[in-house]
C-alpha cells in the first residue's frame, strides 16, 4: 500500500482533485474520509469507507500518502485543521497538478497545493502550502501566495500580486499588479481589486470595496 492515498474531504472538490489523480494515473490505490454521514456515498467511483478519526489507523496500514480534497468556500480553518492533521499523523503530503494546466518550471509550490485544469502559472510564483489554484486561474509572473489560499476558477492575478495566508479569491476575480492582500480576506466573485488591501474582511464589486470586517 505504499503508493496508495487517502483524500480527506469527500464534497465536490473532492470529484476534481480526483479525476486530476486518475488521469494522471499517480497511486495505485485511492481512499476517501469524509463524515460518518457520507459513509457509503460514491465520489465519481471511489465509495467513501472511512472517517477522519481513522486517519491514523490507516496511516499505521501502509498508506503512505493523503491530501486534503475538502473545498474551500469562505476563510474558515477548516481545511487547515485538516492538512494540519494529516501533517502531524506523518503522511506524506504532495502537490496535485492537473495535466492541462500550465505551470512554469521557475515556480515554488508547495505541499497540500492543487492545481486544477487549464489553470497558467507563470516563472518566479511562490505558492504556499495546502492552497487551491482553480480551475482555468491564472497567476502571473513573481506572485507570492500564503499558505491555505484558494484562487477560485477564472481568477486573474497580475504580476507581483502578494496574497495573505488563509485568504478567498472568488470565481473571476481581477486584481492588478503590484498589489497586497492581507491574510484572512475575501474576495467576492467578479471583483476587480486596484489598490492594497491592508484590513481583513471581506471585499466585493468593481472596484472591490469593504462590506465585512473580519
Amino acid at each position: 500500500m505504499s503508493n496508495s492515498i487517502v483524500l480527506v474531504g469527500g464534497g465536490g472538490h473532492c470529484k476534481v482533485v480526483l479525476d486530476v489523480i486518475k488521469e494522471n494515473n499517480y497511486y495505485d490505490e485511492i481512499f476517501i474520509s469524509d463524515l460518518k454521514e457520507n459513509i457509503g456515498k460514491e465520489i465519481l467511483d471511489i465509495r467513501i469507507k472511512y472517517v477522519d478519526e481513522q486517519l491514523a489507523d490507516l496511516y499505521n496500514k501502509g498508506i503512505n500518502f493523503a491530501f486534503v480534497s475538502m473545498g474551500k468556500i469562505n476563510i474558515n480553518d477548516q481545511r487547515m485543521k485538516l492538512y494540519k492533521k494529516i501533517k502531524n499523523i506523518g503522511f506524506k503530503i504532495p502537490t496535485i497538478i492537473s495535466k492541462s494546466s500550465n505551470v512554469s518550471i521557475y515556480t515554488v509550490i508547495s505541499g497540500g497545493t492543487f492545481i486544477g485544469k487549464n489553470a497558467i502559472v507563470n516563472p518566479g510564483v511562490k505558492i504556499g502550502e495546502n492552497c487551491i489554484i482553480n480551475t482555468g486561474a491564472i497567476v502571473e509572473h513573481d506572485c507570492i501566495i500564503g499558505d491555505n489560499v484558494h484562487i477560485g476558477p477564472g481568477a486573474v492575478l497580475s504580476g507581483g500580486v502578494k496574497i495573505g495566508e488563509n485568504s478567498f479569491i472568488g470565481t473571476g476575480v481581477t486584481i492588478i499588479q503590484n498589489t497586497n492582500i492581507v491574510g484572512n480576506t475575501l474576495i467576492g466573485a467578479g471583483a476587480v481589486v486596484i489598490k492594497n488591501i491592508a484590513r481583513s474582511g471581506v471585499y466585493v464589486g468593481n472596484p472591490a470595496k469593504e462590506i465585512r470586517k473580519e
